[in-house]
């Protein structure tokens, strides 16, 4: 444990900061799931109604990656693998219907 003051404010930060650093890595894999489940919405009833859920949800997605990038909660190479995945699953369904 921490004798000294700013050892034990160190700790209180870093604690903070995993936890915020949770919540958008965690946001970021259920937006992830969403858009491929979107897609596979699509992929059984291709519709404009669906696609436009796919959409959403691909930028709602990419919004967040980006901004995880930016807060340093993702590296920049991991964040561009994570929206090429998702990128490439959507365009795949979205070109063969």
């Amino acid at each position: 444990m921490a004798n000294n003051k700013s050892a034990k404010k160190r700790i209180q930060i870093a604690e903070r900061n995993r936890l915020i650093n949770k919540s958008y890595k965690s946001t970021v894999r259920t937006l992830t799931k969403k858009t491929i489940d979107n897609c596979e919405k699509y992929k059984k009833n291709p519709n404009e109604e669906t696609k436009s859920l796919v959409i959403t949800s691909l930028n709602k997605a990419f919004s967040l990656i980006d901004k995880a990038v930016k807060k340093n909660v993702l590296h920049k190479n991991n964040g561009a693998n994570k929206k090429s995945k998702i990128n490439t699953f959507v365009k795949n369904i979205l070109i063969t219907k």
